[in-house]
């Protein structure tokens, strides 16, 4: 079946039509933590607390507050949802981002009018309230407040006039403003709001809510695969085969996603920092991805905003920020760039890249790799350092040869006990950068970190040494087709 997902509409047709993939609710919820606390046990998986589970996308139809609008929860929850949307099997998701890098397809200009600009609100509209427009939950009730977690913001270099992409935390902090969380050195739009405040401008920005898939996975690629300069819709593009289609914003110089369910135009505001928690004094932010309460920050942005625009009957999309949602976001463009760096250094030889759960898809890593000669040998370490030596971000990386199901944390977990021997087969990087939110990061953790954000990168390897491959020869089972036994059960 022909793939048709372009927006998020389509997607959800396309996962009510998988069973088991998507299930909506009447029943009224609070967005204020209790939407969240219900998608918790039916599919958030990733690192949330226990009970969870990976389960269906769910639709809340009845949002407290908010009777035109529905929220979304967990589309990209399911590695098998994402495969699904973007039209692959699980297991190729990583390379086909890496194609999709390797051949963007750049943005062009709608020729129609825009579905997000169905309906308009302005800011100098005296009932325009943010609270009121955008049905923004909490995760839990610590948080600083009502987070945009999935809004794709969208900005233009004041100096070059390339335009960029990236996903980052937003909180609304009155009617018409919202704090934006840039994570030092580390996301592009960061750095063009740095250029501008030195300029004394303000940075146009605009915020589409609720878009293709292609959009959200291929806006997580960071540099060195994506430098400063490359717009990550190309990568969406290439995805789909055919341009992501931008328009005007009607009160900032910016474009925005033509199709998305809202759009936030605003600016960045040069000269001003905003405490997170103002308005709640919880100390927290939200839960971040490695499954832990973030300390709320007192050096955010600013973002005053013009307008807010959204289709008929709007669809907010949110995640749960330790979900498995960031891991599919976070972990599959890492699989990509991890494959692309080692397959240029030593083709054939690395054969997928899992980023899994259990690090967020950010700090823990899978290499599945094949000695094809004995000059292999020590290539599968040589692998992994490449792996770090581009993400600061990856803490811990385990090796394992092409007969162990990198995908499958058991299998990885039975190479560690068949084929590792811990005073042989553990290498440490100690007193690297890595990064700042896993609390175990930290001087008082061990006397080799020096300063917070500081970790000892291990590598984990469970391949078998070439000459041995012999002895490691796992059971051979008769290949068989089982459906004609199936089918004959379900008689």
């Amino acid at each position: 079946m022909k793939n048709e997902v372009r927006d998020l509409r389509s997607a959800l047709k396309l996962l009510e039509s998988m069973d088991g993939q998507l299930v909506e609710t009447d029943v009224e919820v609070d967005p204020m933590a209790e939407l969240a606390g219900v998608y918790r046990y039916v599919g958030a998986g990733g690192t949330v607390k226990r009970p969870t589970k990976e389960g269906p996308a769910m639709i809340f139809r009845n949002v407290k507050g908010h009777p035109d609008a529905s929220v979304v929860i967990g589309v990209l929850a399911s590695r098998m949802r994402v495969a699904a949307l973007l039209g692959c099997r699980p297991e190729e998701l990583g390379r086909l981002l890496y194609k999709s890098v390797e051949t963007p397809v750049p943005p062009v200009k709608c020729k129609k009018a825009p579905l997000c600009q169905q309906v308009i609100h302005r800011a100098e509209e005296p009932d325009f309230d943010l609270y009121r427009l955008l049905p923004a939950p909490t995760n839990t009730p610590d948080d600083a407040g009502p987070y945009i977690t999935l809004g794709m913001c969208y900005a233009t270099h004041p100096d070059t006039g390339a335009h960029d992409v990236t996903i980052h935390r937003l909180c609304i902090q009155g009617k018409d403003e919202l704090s934006i969380f840039f994570t030092p050195g580390a996301r592009h739009i960061g750095a063009m709001a740095e250029r501008a405040e030195e300029l004394g401008r303000r940075l146009p920005v605009s915020i589409s809510i609720g878009v293709d898939p292609a959009i959200e996975i291929g806006s997580c690629f960071e540099p060195p695969t994506t430098p400063l300069g490359y717009d990550e819709l190309a990568v969406a593009g290439a995805l789909r085969g055919e341009p992501v289609e931008l328009c005007p914003c009607l009160t900032v110089d910016e474009m925005a996603i033509a199709n998305a369910e809202y759009v936030i135009e605003g600016e960045v505001v040069p000269g001003v920092r905003v405490k997170e928690d103002q308005n709640s004094g919880t100390g927290y932010a939200m839960p971040e991805f490695p499954g832990y309460t973030g300390p709320a920050s007192d050096q955010c942005w600013l973002i005053k905003v013009k307008a807010v625009t959204h289709r008929r009957n709007p669809i907010m999309q949110t995640c749960i920020g330790p979900s498995e949602e960031h891991v599919s976001m976070a972990g599959i463009p890492t699989e990509a760039s991890i494959y692309a760096m080692v397959e240029k250094a030593m083709p054939g030889r690395l054969k997928n890249v899992y980023c899994g759960s259990a690090g967020g898809g950010k700090y823990m890593a899978v290499l599945q790799f094949q000695k094809l000669s004995s000059s292999d040998e020590g290539r599968q370490r040589q692998a992994a350092l490449l792996a770090f030596s581009a993400f600061s971000e990856l803490k811990h990386i385990f090796l394992v040869d092409e007969d162990v199901d990198c995908f499958d944390m058991n299998d990885v977990l039975w190479a560690m006990n068949t084929r590792f021997q811990g005073d042989a087969d553990i290498i440490t990087i100690p007193g690297v950068r890595c990064h700042p939110l896993d609390p175990s990061n930290d001087p008082s953790c061990s006397p080799s970190i020096r300063d917070h954000g500081i970790a000892c990168k291990t590598i984990f390897d469970c391949t078998v040494p070439y000459d041995q491959k012999n002895r490691f020869v796992r059971a051979r089972f008769l290949e068989v087709d089982p459906g004609k036994w199936l089918k004959q059960a379900e008689k």
